[in-house]
């Protein structure tokens, strides 16, 4: 069964571009079928994915408007290892023009309804902010992944994005769970780093990826060359992290589905 995970934070510059993509590189990799969605009018993922936003004819925008099918705006993108449908400047139009329309909420939701089933996972890279674009995210995920920086800012926002997170499930998508939080930048040697850790750990004991993120020089530079991290350097630390999450990702799905069929 396919899953729809929404990649989101509320507060920007904490990684979020860069985990969707490489996540969904590295699921690739592990011979899993993935589609990204560029759900974010700048465009990041889908430059990052290798596809030029300049020269798109279609995008994500002419899906959620009902001007454009599904097949007509899917780009495969051999060289990262998934298909994408992209994004950019265009995209706010259609965060505009849904406004007020009927079933505004859950167009993304609909689009995929008979398109997703090819996939294993669908990851959706989002704006970083609460708008109806993310809230077609929401409506359309089955977790949310919350890359996050180890600050004290960073935890006040994670508990306005849980607060989020709990709206869209009482009035759109009452199975919407947290499929992780995902340390991001992080540093060691910082003991605030440490605390914040810790803060985490204690308050989200099961929702806590081990794995962490470092800070990489080659995670920045991967997207100006339209690569993931793992086909851009794949000896990198960067590179190794989202390797090392994407097969914690995938266990702790194996384990959840084992669970609820009642195998082992």
């Amino acid at each position: 069964m396919t899953k729809v995970i929404a990649i989101t934070n509320q507060k920007g510059g904490v990684g979020k571009t860069t985990t969707s993509v490489s996540l969904a590189a590295a699921l690739g990799s592990l011979e899993q079928r993935v589609l990204l969605i560029d759900l974010d009018p700048q465009g990041n993922a889908t430059m990052g994915s290798g596809v030029d936003k300049n020269s798109l004819n279609e995008t994500v925008c002419e899906i959620l408007l009902g001007r454009a099918t599904f097949t007509q705006v899917l780009q495969n993108c051999p060289e990262a290892g998934y298909d994408l449908l992209p994004s950019n400047g265009e995209l706010t139009e259609a965060e505009v023009g849904l406004v007020g329309q009927k079933k505004s909420e859950t167009r993304l939701k609909a689009a995929l309804t008979l398109e997703k089933s090819i996939y294993d996972y669908v990851v959706i890279d989002c704006a970083p902010s609460l708008n109806m674009l993310t809230i077609n995210a929401l409506a359309a995920a089955d977790t949310v992944l919350i890359p996050m920086q180890c600050e004290y800012y960073a935890l006040e926002g994670l508990s306005a994005l849980i607060n989020t997170i709990e709206g869209i499930k009482q009035s759109l998508n009452p199975l919407l769970t947290i499929e992780g939080i995902l340390r991001t930048m992080y540093d060691p040697r910082n003991s605030l780093t440490k605390e914040v850790s810790a803060q985490l750990n204690l308050h989200f004991p099961d929702q806590v990826y081990n794995t962490v993120i470092p800070r990489n020089i080659r995670l920045a530079e991967a997207p100006s060359h339209g690569l993931p991290i793992i086909y851009y350097d794949k000896k990198s630390r960067g590179a190794l992290a989202y390797l090392t999450l994407a097969a914690e990702f995938l266990r702790n799905n194996q384990a959840t589905r084992a669970s609820a069929t009642g195998t082992s």
